[in-house]
């Protein structure tokens, strides 16, 4: 399994970013799939989560301004993120959850300026 995320960067508060995550590895199309973040000294929380049905799950504090999406043809899943505050300044985690166990990509750093 690999998930390769990318997209993070530095904005203005109010700015957007996109973030994407390649998946490869498993198949893809039957799997849950999200998006974590993790802000320093603090515990990785879900930020959004998209099904095999496209249904989707998102934290309270992202609602109405972050989008989960999923390409699966491509084997991708995407973050829109929008009206982005301070506080979404974290590291962001593509997450293929498994019975067993948690999959994780390498983390994409998003900043945003004040």
């Amino acid at each position: 399994v690999q998930l390769q995320a990318s997209g993070g960067g530095l904005v203005q508060a109010g700015g957007s970013l996109r973030l994407s995550c390649a998946a490869s590895g498993f198949t893809f199309r039957i799997n849950t799939m999200g998006w974590y973040r993790q802000a320093p000294g603090k515990q990785r929380e879900l930020v959004a989560r998209i099904t095999t049905g496209h249904m989707t799950d998102y934290a309270d504090s992202v609602k109405g301004r972050f989008t989960i999406s999923r390409d699966n043809v491509k084997s991708m899943v995407y973050l829109q993120m929008n009206s982005l505050r301070p506080h979404d300044t974290a590291v962001y985690y593509c997450n293929l959850p498994w019975p067993t166990r948690d999959y994780w990509g390498q983390g994409t750093q998003v900043t945003v300026s004040s």
